[in-house]
């Protein structure tokens, strides 16, 4: 936190539209409290919050106070994590994640209307029961409105969930093209039946793992914390699907035997070249723009850059630069 506005204010000077929290060291909505204060057009999303670890009035505060805050450029993304991770690492119950997802929009949209109308507050599903709202505790009414909610998935049924139910879909770093096409937009077509609604009715974005550097050190360093950040990805259980799309599952199971020898920093040794590319983009700075662009470009609405090393900002602005250039070509 003691750094996050020295971080926005070099994040608008690279040129970023909009700027995400990624939850895993810290909590993911504090940041936007400063953020949003010294931002004026970028938007502000979590990409994901842990929606399980927490209830849907805690949600639809944070999510109301940051949407004034901001002046209407929040949207409030969510996620379910995995189950050991909520059980585990939050203390919380897991149940049927799509079903208590489900649960969760419906009790968050409800509260959000109760606040916006002043009609009675009467949600009763099957995870959630949302049935008192005194005045006391009734924020008065936004006048940007009820922030979007976003959605991430990876698995068939709740991705089939986020088409029927979200403003935004989200789509994570841990997947190749081939597995978005064969299975993502699949799922949220029929999502969007369900629902009865089209593809207007649904913005997607995508979170993009990759490695870069100005000099041969620090793309060494990108590669190493790329191919171990894909590693990482691959030992879950719920992104074993990704691997087993590109005829690579047998991989997930030596990573999650890995993970219970605590020899996590020998995993991304396991990750060839060609896994690294065909999950990450992989190349000099100039290289970067171009090939986010041919990967993403003709069905994404929002793309998020992800790196979990330090990427010079200077790279960065060209690779922001290159890719707004680019989309401004082709007219997306």
């Amino acid at each position: 936190m003691a750094n996050v506005r020295a971080k926005v204010e070099e994040l608008k000077a690279i040129g970023y539209d909009g700027i995400y929290s990624f939850e895993a060291s810290s909590d993911g909505f504090m940041p936007f409290v400063i953020a949003a204060e010294h931002t004026e057009t970028q938007v502000l999303s979590t990409q994901v919050a842990v929606a399980f670890a927490r209830n849907p009035l805690t949600l639809a505060y944070q999510a109301n106070d940051l949407q004034m805050l901001s002046k209407g450029r929040f949207i409030l993304g969510m996620g379910t994590q995995a189950k050991p991770n909520i059980e585990k690492r939050f203390s919380m119950p897991w149940g049927k994640p799509v079903t208590r997802m489900r649960d969760m929009v419906g009790a968050i949209r409800a509260i959000q209307h109760t606040w916006q109308t002043g009609e009675p507050l009467n949600y009763q599903g099957e995870y959630y029961r949302h049935t008192k709202m005194q005045p006391m505790f009734t924020p008065k009414r936004n006048p940007y409105g009820p922030p979007p909610l976003m959605l991430g998935a990876i698995g068939a049924p709740m991705t089939r969930a986020a088409g029927e139910l979200a403003d935004w879909f989200v789509v994570i770093p841990f997947c190749t093209d081939k597995f978005v096409r064969e299975t993502t937009f699949p799922a949220l077509q029929e999502g969007l039946e369900k629902g009865g609604r089209t593809w207007d009715d649904l913005k997607i974005a995508a979170q993009c793992m990759i490695a870069t550097g100005s000099n041969e050190k620090s793309f060494a360093e990108a590669l190493a914390r790329t191919r171990y950040q894909i590693a990482f990805y691959g030992s879950t259980p719920i992104y074993a699907k990704a691997l087993e799309a590109e005829g690579w599952g047998d991989l997930h199971p030596t990573l999650r035997q890995m993970t219970r020898e605590n020899r996590w920093l020998e995993m991304g040794q396991l990750i060839s070249d060609e896994i690294c590319e065909r999950f990450a983009v992989v190349g000099e700075p100039h290289e970067i723009g171009p090939k986010l662009v041919e990967r993403f470009g003709d069905w994404v609405d929002r793309l998020s850059i992800m790196t979990t090393y330090q990427l010079d900002p200077d790279v960065a602005s060209q690779i922001v630069c290159d890719v707004k250039a680019l989309t401004a070509t082709r007219g997306s």
